[in-house]
């Protein structure tokens, strides 16, 4: 298998806490970077909303909150399979 290194630089406090965050997950930086990688390319972009300005409207109530995420949940399993 041919590899090659990619490499980026990053604030230290990011740093750190992306360090922090990949240990708590139990995985490594390396191994979080190649899953974002593998998505964006899944994805063939970001695999997340990415927008230059966003209009944030808070849940009505919890169950509207609920479906929301339940929706957004099964549509991502869906484009998964």
């Amino acid at each position: 298998m041919d590899t090659v290194q990619l490499a980026t630089r990053i604030e230290k406090t990011q740093d750190r806490l992306f360090r922090e965050t990949t240990r708590e997950l139990g995985t490594t930086p390396a191994d979080a970077m190649r899953v974002f990688v593998a998505a964006f390319n899944q994805h063939r972009g970001f695999p997340f909303d990415v927008r230059l300005t966003a209009k944030v409207e808070p849940f009505a109530t919890d169950d509207e909150a609920t479906g929301f995420a339940t929706r957004l949940s099964l549509r991502t399993l869906n484009e998964t399979r």
